[in-house]
């Protein structure tokens, strides 16, 4: 058994590729790497996999596949993952060689054991390339460092703190005992990817070392503004995903709880500011609807996440209420650099 699956969705990715396989090989022989070629025509994605597949055999896999999005490759990732763990690494991103030497070492120790860590965490960082600049998304004020642990000793996640695909390895089997299967054709399935697994998650183990390197700043990118203005819709069916995937309110760890709240009503801030920033009536409706199925799926954590000052600041009722929650909006985005 390998040690851990990276999983590479590439879609039209032959510009950046290489350089995130090259990361994932340095990682050592115990490797599994599943370049899933999702459909790609505008280049050579398909060739460049099977040529990574030739010089590597035994390391790297090629998997081609129709179109299905993100979450599809993801999914297919997972289906012929073979490691202990399992990682998603985007093709435009890459992981850094001195932290995953860290993160490398612990997981060749989880191999010896009968019971594995469930969860290993590591820091990413925000890789604004073309800013020049870039911002480390650490948790040193949550987390024990370099000791397992559960959810009885997280601390406190501060505003825009959150765990995110870049920043979790998933023991394998975990992920296929619970069944995950992301939705096809659509963007921003990453926030079902760690939301979804967390109540099944019983140990972690966090470094605080600067593992994942997020490329931001491309036009097409899923998290520019205006693309995610444009794939509002997708936005909606994940955040709708995401209620009905986890009964939050029966969860028994109340700082597990209250971390999974505190997702959702970012995922429904989210909805709310983007569909107040396209401002038309449909989109009115569409906010309105979005809440309706909170509260129809459940009605106390509605209540909890309405009542909210995030909630109550994105939601204020006039043309002035809505400049001032986009105001607030634009605000947290120069701050946090998130997109």
């Amino acid at each position: 058994m390998k040690t851990i699956s990276f999983a590479v969705p590439c879609y039209n990715s032959a510009a950046y590729m290489d350089k995130c396989i090259e990361t994932l090989l340095a990682c050592g022989d115990d490797v599994e790497i599943l370049i899933v070629n999702d459909g790609s025509f505008k280049d050579n994605t398909a060739e460049i996999a099977d040529a990574w597949e030739q010089r590597h055999p035994g390391i790297i896999k090629a998997i081609h596949k129709e179109n299905g999005g993100h979450g599809s490759a993801v999914n297919a990732g997972l289906k012929n993952a073979t490691g202990r763990y399992f990682k998603v690494v985007d093709s435009d991103d890459w992981l850094d060689a001195d932290a995953m030497a860290e993160v490398m070492q612990y997981l060749r120790r989880q191999m010896e054991l009968k019971d594995p860590t469930d969860m290993v965490i590591a820091n990413y960082v925000y890789e604004k390339v073309h800013e020049g600049t870039r911002t480390v998304m650490r948790y040193k004020n949550v987390f024990p460092e370099r000791k397992e642990f559960g959810w009885d000793e997280v601390g406190h996640f501060n505003q825009s703190q959150y765990l995110l695909m870049h920043s979790v390895i998933y023991r394998t089997e975990l992920l296929h005992e619970i069944g995950l299967e992301l939705p096809h054709h659509c963007f921003y399935v990453d926030n079902i990817f760690v939301y979804e697994p967390l109540p099944h998650v019983e140990s972690m183990y966090y470094l605080d070392v600067d593992m994942y390197r997020y490329f931001i700043g491309r036009e097409d990118q899923s998290v520019n503004e205006k693309v995610m203005m444009g794939r509002i819709d997708q936005q909606l069916r994940v955040t709708r995903t995401m209620i009905d995937a986890v009964d939050v309110m029966s969860i028994e760890d109340k700082r597990l709880r209250q971390y999974m709240e505190n997702y959702l009503a970012m995922m429904m801030c989210i909805c709310t500011v983007f569909l107040r920033m396209r401002n038309t009536a449909e989109d009115e409706e569409k906010r309105e609807g979005i809440w309706r199925y909170l509260k129809e799926a459940d009605p106390v954590l509605y209540k909890r996440i309405r009542h909210s000052l995030l909630s109550m600041c994105t939601n204020i009722p006039t043309e002035l209420g809505r400049r001032i929650g986009l105001g607030g909006y634009h605000v947290a985005q120069k701050i946090f650099k998130f997109n």
